[in-house]
């Protein structure tokens, strides 16, 4: 008990010391001991790698889970280590609702087929998302916030403790400077005229004294000297591995970009591949008449989402044989047309596609051997092919 009292009192002691050091200092009244150039400048750059590792870390945490209420649920769920339950993505359930939809309006409708098609490709998108956001989470995430709650809480606490140090060096500093100032102020000799012979003896006792102290605050600067170079070499050390910080958040990043790169490629994919089932093929731009594009084998993700095409190329539409069909000389069928109004503009690929205006009526048949997604339409002299998908069939 009495041990635990002596270190409660010396510990105390120690605190209010550098409390006054610290107080002192803030406002001009003491010294204080400055770091070399090259130190402060490590720690510039390790509180700038700290500030702007958590901005990237937070901003990247908004990308990836943009909702803030999953966000925080996921944040505690980390903090009582158990595991994140499995969450549902927004393509995900956006396809489930797509899909009873379609049943429910009419899977065998022209609304109904293209729901079911585009509800198959948001969820792979909604898939691809998932593995994007698990590899970025253990690939650049991870390694962020453990930095964070790892490294930098370490190299915190060193700064804190060279901080405490350096106080304490500063005080015995200026404890040593008052007791040299007093014993030299005790050993000036006194005027034999005004000074009794009896204060001759306490002149020399107070000097004895204020020498003792002095040697005393000597022996305790050496200590907190020889304390306060080894915290700032091993802080030091520390900072100084801030590179192999930046070294190892620069393979991260690489990482983190290669994942995106194939998320966005897988993306890519998926929507060239619903284009298709649409009956919208790439090959050429709406209104123009260019060769069609490269195939997606031979360009890179980035070059192909670029030059993406909107418009559908007919030769990919039809049958072996019916590209080269001269519509003119196509008549209609005895029976089997029907009305059809326009849902939404549609500008024709070329000569062999109607040009479509919303809300306008036209006559529509089909032909043996054609795509089931495309019909032959007519306004006027006019004909051509016309996708389903833009048409509401009339009785």
């Amino acid at each position: 008990m009495d041990f635990n009292m002596k270190k409660l009192a010396s510990d105390a002691g120690i605190f209010f010391t550098r409390a006054v050091q610290f107080t002192e200092e803030k406002f001009g009244q003491a010294e204080k001991t400055e770091l070399d150039a090259q130190f402060e400048n490590l720690l510039a750059r390790a509180d700038s790698t700290k500030n702007w590792t958590e901005k990237i870390l937070r901003q990247t945490e908004v990308l990836l889970q943009p909702n803030p209420s999953a966000r925080v649920e996921e944040f505690l769920y980390e903090k009582l280590d158990r595991k994140v339950p499995s969450r549902v993505t927004n393509g995900e359930l956006l396809a489930q609702y797509m899909a009873e939809a379609a049943s429910e309006l009419g899977p065998t409708t022209p609304y109904g087929k293209t729901l079911i098609k585009v509800a198959e490709a948001e969820k792979r998108l909604g898939a691809a998302e998932r593995d994007f956001i698990h590899t970025a989470s253990i690939n650049f995430l991870t390694p962020l916030r453990t930095f964070l709650e790892g490294d930098w809480k370490t190299i915190s606490k060193e700064r804190r403790l060279l901080h405490n140090r350096r106080l304490d060096l500063d005080a015995c500093k200026a404890r040593l400077k008052k007791a040299k100032a007093a014993e030299a102020k005790a050993t000036t000799v006194p005027d034999f005229q005004e000074t009794r012979p009896r204060n001759y003896i306490l002149s020399a006792s107070a000097s004895a004294l204020w020498n003792d102290e002095a040697d005393k605050a000597e022996q305790e600067l050496r200590v907190a000297q020889t304390e306060f170079d080894r915290q700032a070499e091993v802080t030091r050390l520390l900072l100084e591995g801030i590179s192999s910080t930046h070294v190892n958040h620069l393979r991260c990043l690489h990482e983190f970009v290669e994942s995106q790169t194939t998320y966005y490629a897988q993306c890519y994919r998926h929507m060239l591949d619903l284009q298709k089932q649409l009956g919208r093929f790439p090959g050429t731009f709406v209104g123009t008449t260019e060769p069609a594009a490269p195939p997606l084998s031979s360009t890179s993700p980035t070059t192909a989402a670029a030059t993406m095409p909107v418009g559908p190329s007919v030769a990919g539409l039809a049958p072996p044989g019916e590209a080269a069909l001269c519509l003119e000389e196509v008549a209609p069928p005895a029976s089997g047309t029907r009305k059809a109004r326009v849902l939404y503009d549609y500008e024709a690929a070329d000569s062999s596609e109607l040009a479509l205006l919303a809300d306008e009526l036209i006559t529509v048949y089909s032909l043996p051997g054609m795509d089931p997604d495309w019909l032959i339409g007519e306004r006027g002299n006019k004909k051509g092919k016309v996708p389903v998908t833009y048409l509401e069939l009339l009785s």
